[in-house]
């Protein structure tokens, strides 16, 4: 089995990956505009999602101050069912959830390297 550090890596790399993406945009309308940037955002919000979904049930439970379902659950949705995806949730996980999971994440990243 792959290690759980390397998963928190992609999830951090990935939301790395998204702040480059919005950095180019100047305003919310942009995104709305923007296939390009909104597919490349949707794959790496799946990718968080898709790394979340392997991480232990014993790690999750360790650090249950991150909402490990809803990331796995809106990887699920984006995937299986595309065709329901609303863009403004897509913006506002990518610009204010995205950015504190990072945060989060590379703290976990942190503790467990220290121990």
């Amino acid at each position: 089995m792959r290690p759980e550090l390397l998963y928190l890596a992609d999830i951090v790399e990935a939301a790395d990956a998204i702040a480059r993406y919005l950095a180019a945009l100047t305003e919310e309308e942009d995104f709305y505009e923007d296939d390009l940037r909104q597919s490349a955002i949707l794959q790496k919000l799946i990718v968080i999602g898709e790394a979340a979904s392997h991480l232990s049930a014993a790690f999750r439970e360790q650090f249950a101050d991150v909402e490990w379902a809803d990331i796995v659950t809106f990887r699920n949705i984006a995937v299986h069912a595309y065709f329901s995806v609303k863009w403004e949730i897509v913006w506002i996980t990518a610009t204010q959830d995205v950015p504190r999971l990072r945060q989060r994440v590379f703290e976990i990243l942190a503790d467990v390297q220290d121990e």
